[in-house]
């Protein structure tokens, strides 16, 4: 039962990452015509995909677990007894948003080493 509820937190999160994921390229696409925006705004906003999880990392130890996702995606006889589910869920989840943060922050680095790099060879700036 543990392995699927962290799974299903896994699942959960990473669909909400994948959207975002998507909105930022996009809007990279979008500033594709100045490389250095697009990756610095690329960069930028997967700091704040991170800071996000952060913080719903953070809230997930509080919220009711009948509330969350994770809890609509199990079927009623899979569903952990109320005395620990709120531990279980809301520990599973944590756990998905501080993994998905890691992944966004290492994101963040790369786009703006990048811009930083492209800046200085391209342009010759710093």
């Amino acid at each position: 039962m543990l392995q699927k509820i962290e799974r299903l937190a896994y699942i959960s999160v990473a669909r909400g990452c994948g959207f975002a994921a998507l909105a930022i390229a996009t809007f990279m696409v979008g500033l594709s015509g100045d490389m250095v925006s697009s990756l610095e705004a690329g960069g930028s906003l997967a700091l704040l995909v991170c800071l996000v999880l952060l913080l719903k990392a953070w809230q997930f130890g509080r919220r009711s677990y009948k509330r969350t996702e994770v809890w609509m995606m199990l079927g009623p006889l899979e569903r952990p007894p109320s005395t620990i589910a709120q531990h279980v869920i809301g520990t599973a989840l944590h756990d998905s948003c501080l993994r998905f943060a890691l992944h966004a922050a290492r994101a963040s680095a790369y786009l703006l080493a990048a811009a930083a790099l492209w800046s200085f060879i391209v342009k010759g700036q710093p």
